[in-house]
């Protein structure tokens, strides 16, 4: 088995373990730009009631550009047009019901795992990538993604933050450490809760995109949106500028967050981990995975053991060990030829996401929201 690789040196503030890295926010540069360049599209993947989407459109109106809304679950295209329009925003909204069955491919990851217990059930990925298709047939050059549960107290920031595009691939916003609540998996949450130290990484939450970046895609695991920021080889070039607040929420509500976590947090915290101590994906093989998965239970065990220590509200110790319960015994199922397997599906996945986004002509007068939503199969009559 494969021993750990020592982590880098972390900050001072919260308990360090061998068995996880805390953060991985050295693999992005820090920037604080002060000059802004047009943003071109905000792309929300929503599943709220449509109130929530008044963060956005005040962001699009701010802005001057088009805002799309991909619509299902409690959220619906209809609802959502009128509330941007009424505000006076250029709005596309889709209801993801009526996006034409084969415009976004069935992908092998996603093969891999469905009629199994690793089945991701979100749409999330598939949202996020017709953003991705919408942007290249429309011609955007720059777009942002923001989760409908994300605001963003300085709108200029946006503006800021595609200013870096081109000089890198993406750029994420930042939660605000002192008024943002932390997006992380409920197992790094209750990690934080309990005394360790864990940051966080740029995320689909709020990411700046540039048309260099179309030909990455979300796949449907959580931390898809990590995966998207990878290429063949590691970590594309990434930078974080802004910052935004994330809603609160309860992730110890219910255990099967943590269980459906699990395998996508444990792949991408594999693939950081590599990067962090400067290897290649290729590195990633069997006994890499034994190795790494010996960590993570390890890490699994630990969090366990620091949350019953820890003086908690009764109810809450007992959501978090549920979850934390949860997450283990999902773990334990995870086999590193799963792993292996994952990922050599994943590289294929990327050759054929990008193969469909070069088969998908971008108009060549600039930007055409018409032509553009015509070429993939949207009618107009269901999108403006």
């Amino acid at each position: 088995m494969t021993a750990a690789i020592a982590r880098p040196v972390a900050p001072p503030d919260g308990l360090r373990t061998a068995n996880h890295h805390g953060s991985h926010s050295h693999l992005l540069a820090e920037k604080t730009p002060t000059e802004q360049s047009k943003v071109e599209a905000i792309i929300v993947p929503t599943g709220r009631p449509v109130a929530y989407l008044e963060p956005a459109i005040a962001l699009a109106k701010h802005h001057r550009c088009t805002l799309v809304l991909l619509c299902s679950i409690r959220s619906y295209a209809r609802l959502a047009r009128k509330r941007a329009r009424t505000a006076g925003v250029d709005v596309i909204a889709i209801d993801m019901a009526d996006v034409p069955p084969h415009l976004l491919p069935v992908f092998e990851t996603t093969t891999l795992l469905d009629q199994t217990k690793f089945q991701r059930r979100t749409d999330t990925s598939e949202k996020r990538n017709l953003g991705l298709l919408l942007a290249q047939a429309i011609g955007w050059e720059r777009i942002v993604f923001l989760d409908d549960d994300i605001k963003v107290p300085d709108p200029d920031d946006l503006g800021k933050a595609v200013s870096l595009l081109g000089e890198h691939a993406s750029v994420g916003l930042m939660i605000d450490p002192v008024r943002g609540f932390p997006d992380n998996s409920t197992v790094c949450h209750a990690y934080r809760d309990a005394g360790g130290y864990q940051d966080t990484f740029i995320g689909g939450g709020a990411l700046a995109v540039g048309s260099e970046s179309l030909s990455s895609f979300f796949p449907k695991i959580y931390n898809e949106d990590w995966f998207f920021l990878f290429n063949d080889n590691g970590l594309r070039p990434s930078a974080r500028a802004g910052k935004v607040i994330q809603q609160e929420y309860d992730p110890y509500r219910d255990p099967m967050r943590a269980r459906s976590e699990e395998l996508g947090d444990t792949l991408a915290e594999g693939v950081m981990w590599l990067m962090d101590n400067n290897q290649q994906l290729a590195d990633a093989n069997a006994s890499f995975w034994a190795g790494f998965l010996f960590n993570r239970r390890k890490f699994l065990d630990e969090v366990m053991d620091m949350v019953e220590l820890n003086v908690f509200e009764p109810g809450k110790r007992a959501r978090m060990i549920e979850s934390l319960k949860a997450a283990r015994g999902r773990n334990w199922v995870i086999e590193p030829e799963l792993c292996v397997d994952f990922m050599k599906r994943w590289l294929v996945d990327r050759r054929t996401w990008r193969d469909l986004v070069n088969r998908t002509p971008r108009p060549r007068n600039g930007v055409n929201v018409e032509k553009g939503l015509v070429e993939l199969g949207l009618a107009l009559n269901c999108c403006r």
